[in-house]
C-alpha cells in the first residue's frame, strides 16, 4: 500500500497514475473533481488510459436539476463534472455536484472521489467500499453499528478481542460527526454463511459496547430519539445556551420531526434564562455554567412547551474561562418523567466542533433517558 500527495499538475499526476497502475490493482484518488480549470483528476485519468471524455446525458440532467432546485443558474463550467470516459461509471454524490468515477480497465480499478470529507466519506461508505469488498474472492455480508460516548480508540480497544474470535470478519472503526461507526465485514463461500458470521459478530460487538451502541447503519442520534418519541407519542423541547440552537437544528434535520419537537429557546444570557423560567436563585448560587442551572433549564423548557421531555445545554465554547471554569466545560441536562439527569462535559477545541459535540451529547443523554424509562 502506498499513499502519494500530488499537486494540480497534469503531467505529475499522470506519472503517478501510470506508476500506480503498474504496481497495484486498486488506485483511489481524492480531490480534483470540481468544475474549475485546476480540477484535473478526470483529465489525468483519461489521458493516462488514452480514452476520450464526453458528457454523460444523465449526469448533465442531474446537474441541471440540482441547480434548478437551488433556483440558481448553472455555470457552463459545471458541465465538466458530467464528463465520463468509456471505462468509467459515475459514482453518485448525494452531498455535492461532483460525481465520482469508478474505472475498470485491464484488470485494474481506479476510483476517483471528491476531496471534501463531507462528500468523500459518505461516497466511500455507501458506494465504494461495498464494491471494493466484492472484488475479493467469496461473498461478503456487512453490518454497521453507530455508537456515542466512547472514542474511536477506546471502541477499538473494547472490540479488539473479537478479532481473534472472528477470523473471517474484518472490523473497522470510523470517527464521524455523529459518533463512532463500527463496521463488520464477513467473508464466506456462501451468502448464508457470510450473513451468519456478520450477525454473530454484530451481537458480540453490541455486548461489548453496551449502551454506547445507539443505532445501526448511518443512523444519527436525532433519528433514534425521534423514533422513540414518535412511537410513544411524546414530545420534547429544548433550551440552549452554549449550543445556540444546534440541538433544535439536529432534531429538525429529521423528516417528520414536527410530530415530536414542540420548539426551542436560545437563552444565551442570564436575563434570557430568567425570562423563560430559570430560577434566578439557582443561577446566583451555582453559576450559569453548572449542573444545577442546566437541570433548571431542562425543566423550564418542559414547562414552557408542556412537553414530556426537556433538554438543555450551558457551557463555554470559546477559549476564555468563565466563572472560573476552563474553556470546554459544559453541562447537558434532560428532564423526563420524575427525574432530571445531568452530564458534565469537558471538550476543548474549535468552537464549532465543541458546540456540535455538546449538542450531540445532549441528544445522547435524551436517548439514554428515554431508553432507561422503558426498561
Amino acid at each position: 500500500m502506498r499513499t502519494l500527495e500530488v499537486g494540480d499538475d497534469i503531467d505529475t499526476l499522470g506519472r503517478a497514475l501510470r506508476d500506480a497502475l503498474h504496481d497495484a490493482q486498486l488506485i483511489v484518488t481524492t480531490g480534483g473533481l470540481g468544475p474549475t480549470a485546476d480540477d484535473i483528476t478526470r483529465d489525468a485519468i483519461a489521458a493516462t488510459l488514452n480514452e476520450p471524455m464526453a458528457p454523460d446525458p444523465k449526469l448533465v440532467a442531474t446537474l441541471r436539476e440540482r441547480f434548478a432546485a437551488l433556483r440558481r443558474p448553472m455555470p457552463e463550467s459545471n458541465l465538466r463534472q458530467a464528463l465520463l470516459i468509456p471505462s468509467a461509471a459515475a459514482i453518485p454524490n448525494a452531498n455535492g455536484t461532483a460525481p465520482g468515477w469508478w474505472v475498470e480497465r485491464d484488470g485494474c480499478v481506479v476510483v476517483a472521489m471528491p476531496g471534501p470529507p463531507g462528500e468523500m466519506n459518505p461516497m466511500w461508505d455507501t458506494y465504494v467500499l461495498p464494491r471494493v469488498e466484492r472484488l475479493l474472492p467469496g461473498v461478503v455480508a456487512m453490518r454497521a453499528l453507530m455508537t456515542f460516548g466512547v472514542g474511536e480508540s477506546a471502541a477499538e480497544e473494547k472490540i479488539q478481542p473479537l478479532y481473534a474470535e472472528f477470523p473471517d470478519v474484518r472490523f473497522a472503526t470510523y470517527a464521524k460527526t455523529y459518533g463512532v461507526q463500527i463496521h463488520m465485514t464477513a467473508r464466506a463461500p456462501t451468502q448464508e454463511l457470510a450473513d451468519w458470521r456478520a450477525s454473530d459478530a454484530e451481537r458480540s460487538v453490541r455486548q461489548r459496547l453496551g449502551d454506547d451502541v445507539y443505532g445501526s447503519g448511518e443512523e444519527t442520534l436525532a433519528d433514534v430519539v425521534g423514533r422513540i418519541l414518535r412511537d410513544r407519542r411524546e414530545t420534547v423541547a429544548a433550551m440552549e445556551s452554549v449550543t445556540g440552537g444546534m440541538i433544535a437544528s439536529l432534531i429538525t434535520d429529521v423528516e417528520g420531526s414536527s410530530d415530536y419537537f414542540a420548539g426551542g429557546i436560545v437563552a444565551y444570557t442570564r436575563e434570557a434564562k430568567a425570562r423563560y423560567g430559570v430560577d434566578e436563585t439557582t443561577m446566583d448560587h451555582n453559576g450559569l455554567i453548572s449542573a444545577e442551572t442546566a437541570g433548571a433549564m431542562a425543566l423550564a423548557a418542559r414547562r414552557q412547551f408542556n412537553t414530556a421531555a426537556g433538554v438543555a445545554t450551558t457551557g463555554i465554547a470559546g477559549m476564555t474561562p468563565v466563572e472560573g471554569r476552563p474553556p470546554g466545560t459544559a453541562y447537558v441536562a434532560v428532564a423526563y418523567g420524575e427525574s432530571v439527569q445531568v452530564r458534565a462535559i469537558h471538550r476543548s477545541g474549535r468552537r464549532a466542533t465543541v458546540k456540535h459535540f455538546i449538542a450531540q451529547s445532549g441528544l445522547d443523554l435524551l436517548r439514554r433517558a428515554l431508553q432507561e424509562s422503558n426498561q
